[in-house]
């Protein structure tokens, strides 16, 4: 019997074939870890302990309690300190003379005059009070103890007894003794509670005025609220911004840079301050860093503005509190206000509120408008405001060109006379013959005699870098887009920017992403207000507001896309901003689609009714009697002026030039003449519906035979 030898140990040459015999091998174990020392563990478990969160917690709690007590008792010091001295004044009067402010500082130094004065005479009043309250002491007592006693005496004469008359005045000496005795039970605990109890007061303090450092603050706290903005706090950003010649102007002030800041004014859901830079610091250095300078001051970069006021070399901060701005605004006036109405000339329409939280009105009189932006940022919510204002003065006609054509502005179908909409090249072509059409109604009112009024007329072109931008030609060769001297939208919306005005034909315009190519530079430079949503470069945003707006502080490129949604940079005239700025920010009140449908609809039933034009006809012969029928729509009778109006605004070629003669003419022979109505020619609805219906019977007649 043949057995199989097994070896113990490894071979060095192991036999390859398969008649090999198996090798079994021993791994030996391996020997154990050595213990880790006692210390070693200790200091895992202290290091453990002492980065848990909950270690942290408690101690950022314990030095913020702490600091809360500490802080406040600095507070009610310096307040008591403030109190009996002239410290507060003589600060106010170092900051006004900081600031320039020569007029602020002389008031706050008659006020510390005043009370210097008030408390030397408080003071030597104090020489005199204890003999004054002696003598008040012993007068006083001696008339209670009188008053007492004939009280007694009165007593004892009804109770006819003579013991009764001590009897008030032993009452009061028993009160006296009770009050001794229960201070006396008191006063033991309250010395023992009453430090507890002035802490817990100065704690209060230090807890309203979160006086305490940023890393001791609750987390909600320290991402919520930010620091306060404080004079130092202002001083160290601007020290930390890297502008070497502005940081070592700051080291080299005997007051730290205090003297560079003038009051801190609160302004809205922010606050205010103007900074006048050290020589050898220019105001574009500041505006350069606007993100770390926000950063420095414990804010993002859309909650600090930096502008340029007139006085020189000067910055003004503007420093929101932190998450302010992503508060939405209250709704619009013309949403909770349905008694509101406009007034072209004189009106303002309610836009938003400015960062102060002001309100933002626009006046919209001889101007025309302008707003660009990136796309879904509000633009023709903004716009659309406007003209929902404007609406409702009955006298304003509206001309509207909606080259998006998803319903934006369908609610003016009834209020507006033409409203194309839709982003066809045909669109193009319609919208670009009806600003032509403006041009001739300007040329008209042109040559009207002089001191002739003319009602406003508003052409709106939502979406215009479509038209810029359309490629089509016309029959001869003249392009519908473009920027040359042969561009039929081009030269037909600079005619209206070059004369319009003066007879109260405006453009307002709304596009999207500017560039040279979907807004020339002589279109943008036309418009007298210019606003500017959120922005992709700088150089977009000096298309949209001009180099002098953007030099002097607007930034639309610096808003946030998606976020900052219906907030604009307005550069006008027509809106109140502040003095030595260029622009404004706006946060526009939002309407909704149907907000502004029962806008309009109040908006018309202020008008006798109006006909929308949706397409232009042109180059075919008109019914005179058939279109005057159509203008008058369906009121009961339209003054003939007005009908003379609508007429000319169908149809420029056919009726621009009718007189009321004219009318009279075709009115008369169709046996529906006008009359008079309240002393004025009127044209009647159903005279021209009759006529209309004599006409046809008649034509039927001829046909007949």
């Amino acid at each position: 019997m043949t057995e199989n030898v097994v070896h113990l140990h490894k071979p060095t040459d192991p036999p390859t074939d398969d008649a090999a015999p198996t090798v079994l091998t021993v791994v030996p174990d391996a020997p154990p870890a050595p213990p880790v020392p006692l210390w070693l563990r200790s200091g895992r478990a202290v290091k453990h302990a002492v980065t848990h969160e909950t270690t942290k917690t408690t101690a950022r709690a314990v030095a913020r309690h702490g600091l809360y007590t500490f802080n406040g008792g600095r507070i009610v010091a310096r307040r008591t300190w403030d109190g009996k001295t002239g410290a507060r004044y003589e600060r106010m009067i170092r900051t006004a003379e900081a600031a320039g402010n020569l007029e602020a500082a002389e008031e706050w130094e008659e006020r510390l005059q005043r009370f210097r004065a008030a408390r030397h005479h408080r003071r030597m009043d104090l020489l005199h009070s204890p003999v004054e309250a002696a003598k008040g002491i012993a007068v006083g007592t001696g008339v209670s103890i009188g008053v007492l006693v004939a009280l007694g005496v009165v007593m004892a004469i009804n109770n006819h007894d003579v013991t009764d008359v001590i009897t008030p005045l032993k009452a009061t000496i028993d009160f006296i003794a009770l009050l001794i005795r229960i201070v006396q039970v008191v006063w033991g605990p309250a010395l023992t509670i009453g430090p507890f109890l002035a802490l817990l007061a100065l704690w209060t303090v230090g807890s309203k005025q979160q006086a305490a450092p940023q890393w001791a603050l609750p987390a909600n706290v320290r991402s919520g609220e930010g620091e306060p903005i404080t004079p130092s706090i202002v001083v160290k950003a601007l020290r930390d911004l890297g502008i070497p010649a502005l940081r070592n102007a700051i080291k080299e002030m005997g007051d730290a840079g205090a003297s560079m800041l003038g009051p801190i004014r609160i302004a809205g859901c922010g606050v205010e301050v103007d900074v006048t830079l050290p020589s050898g610091v220019s105001t574009n250095e500041v505006q350069g860093k606007r993100r770390k300078l926000a950063e420095n001051l414990t804010r993002h970069e859309h909650e600090v503005f930096v502008t340029i006021p007139e006085a020189a070399r000067t910055v003004r901060l503007w420093v929101a509190d932190s998450g302010a701005l992503d508060q939405p605004i209250g709704p619009s006036p013309l949403v909770t206000d349905e008694t509101m109405t406009a007034d072209y000339t004189k009106g303002r329409a309610p836009w938003g509120q400015d960062l102060r939280g002001d309100a933002a009105a626009l006046s919209v009189y001889q101007r025309h408008l302008l707003i660009t932006g990136l796309s879904n940022q509000g633009k023709t919510a903004a716009l659309r405001s406007i003209a929902l204002w404007l609406s409702l003065d009955r006298s304003v006609e509206f001309w509207m060109g909606d080259l998006k054509g998803v319903g934006d502005w369908a609610m003016f179908d009834g209020l507006a006379t033409r409203l194309i909409q839709g982003p066809t090249d045909d669109h193009v072509i319609q919208v670009t013959e009806m600003v032509e059409d403006a041009v001739e109604e300007m040329n008209r009112r042109i040559q009207a005699p002089p001191g002739t009024t003319f009602p406003p007329l508003i052409v709106i072109v939502d979406e215009a870098q479509v038209a810029f931008m359309c490629p089509v030609k016309d029959e001869d060769k003249r392009p519908y887009g473009g920027s040359s001297s042969t561009s039929r939208y081009f030269m037909a919306a600079r005619k209206i920017h070059n004369q319009g005005r003066a007879v109260n034909v405006l453009l307002w315009q709304g596009t999207q992403d500017p560039t040279d190519q979907n807004l020339p530079k002589l279109v943008r430079e036309g418009a007298h207000t210019r606003a500017s949503l959120a922005l992709g470069t700088e150089s977009q945003a000096r298309m949209a507001l001009g180099d002098k707006a953007v030099d002097g502080g607007a930034a639309p490129n610096l808003l946030r896309p998606g976020l900052d949604q219906g907030t604009l940079v307005v550069a006008s005239d027509g809106i109140e901003i502040p003095k030595g700025q260029s622009s404004i920010t706006v946060r526009t009140h939002y309407i909704s689609t149907d907000d502004a449908k029962e806008i309009a609809a109040r908006a018309k039933a202020m008008r006798d009714g109006v006909t929308t034009l949706h397409v232009i006809e042109r180059g075919e012969e008109r019914d005179p009697l058939a279109d005057i029928a159509a203008v008058v729509g369906d009121a009961p009778r339209v003054r003939t002026k007005d009908v003379l109006n609508r007429l000319a605004t169908l149809n420029a070629d056919a009726y621009g030039g009718w007189s009321f003669i004219d009318l009279k003419r075709v009115l008369d022979d169709a046996d529906a003449e006008p009359y008079k109505s309240d002393g004025v020619m009127v044209v009647s609805r159903d005279r021209l519906a009759r006529a209309l219906a004599n006409r046809n019977d008649e034509g039927s007649a001829s046909a007949a035979e």
